[in-house]
């Protein structure tokens, strides 16, 4: 699934829609099969946590095409006369021209236009956002504590206590940290540090479509343990192992993150 930094890069993307009239519209999921956004103009683009907000304008109504990425989605856009190169026509879901360019959705999810006075309605549940202008590290880190009991790893996870962490940065954080997945919050050191950490990586990845949490941006060493099952720790040369967790995997090294059961 895209990181919560690749949604803020795909914002940027559709940036260059801002400030142009759509002169034509199509949308391919049964919900919006009527919709037409023809004669409204694009007033900015922006994110919150892994969800895309374009907020649009015609005269004093404001309105927001809400779309998720979640594990395949993509906004690819293209000058008027460019080949579209994003993947096969039956998976494009959205399309928005304006005289300049034409923004095509492909594999999105979640398609709702909102008021943008309601943009709460589909975002308003979200944690503080770890590349937006309201992060909170107090806040983010009263959410990760509020459930004790629960594995660290899900509770990173939970966009409700801070949006935009993915399984990479999940897994990535927790062995920068030494921390086994499968910790009770309550137990998992200081959650704190895990919020300013995530904050760090990805604001040092934003703006870059290679993510990199070790410093290199070199195939096969982006990673410490994410996608590295079987290979050797980059700090003690053991085995990383890979498992499931909740309905995702998880990655780690059980020398450098081992379990406090065991110990």
């Amino acid at each position: 699934m895209p990181e919560g930094d690749t949604v803020w890069n795909t914002a940027r993307v559709l940036d260059v829609l801002a400030g142009q009239t759509i002169v034509a519209s199509e949308f391919r999921v049964p919900q919006l099969a009527t919709a037409d956004v023809t004669g409204w103009t694009v007033r900015e683009s922006a994110c919150r946590g892994k969800h895309l907000l374009l907020r649009l304008v015609n005269g004093d109504r404001a309105m927001t095409f809400h779309s998720h990425l979640r594990m395949d989605g993509s906004w690819k856009v293209y000058r008027r006369n460019q080949r579209w190169t994003g993947g096969p026509e039956h998976q494009i879901r959205a399309i928005l021209r304006t005289d300049q360019w034409t923004a095509v959705g492909y594999h999105l999810h979640e398609l709702r236009f909102v008021r943008t006075t309601k943009e709460s309605d589909v975002v308003g549940h979200l944690g503080p956002d770890l590349l937006g202008a309201d992060w909170d590290a107090a806040e983010a880190t009263r959410r990760l504590a509020a459930r004790p009991e629960r594995e660290i790893a899900e509770a990173l996870l939970d966009q409700r206590n801070l949006a935009g962490i993915g399984n990479l940065y999940k897994a990535e954080i927790l062995f920068l940290r030494g921390v086994w997945p499968w910790t009770p919050a309550a137990e998992a050191g200081d959650l704190r540090e895990l919020a300013d950490l995530a904050h760090e990586l990805l604001n040092t990845n934003k703006g870059r479509w290679l993510q990199s949490t070790t410093g290199s941006l070199r195939p096969g060493e982006r990673t410490y343990v994410y996608g590295r099952r079987g290979r050797s720790c980059r700090r003690c040369g053991t085995p990383i192992r890979k498992a499931d967790q909740g309905e995702r995997v998880t990655y780690w090294c059980p020398v450098c993150q081992p379990d406090p059961r065991a110990q």
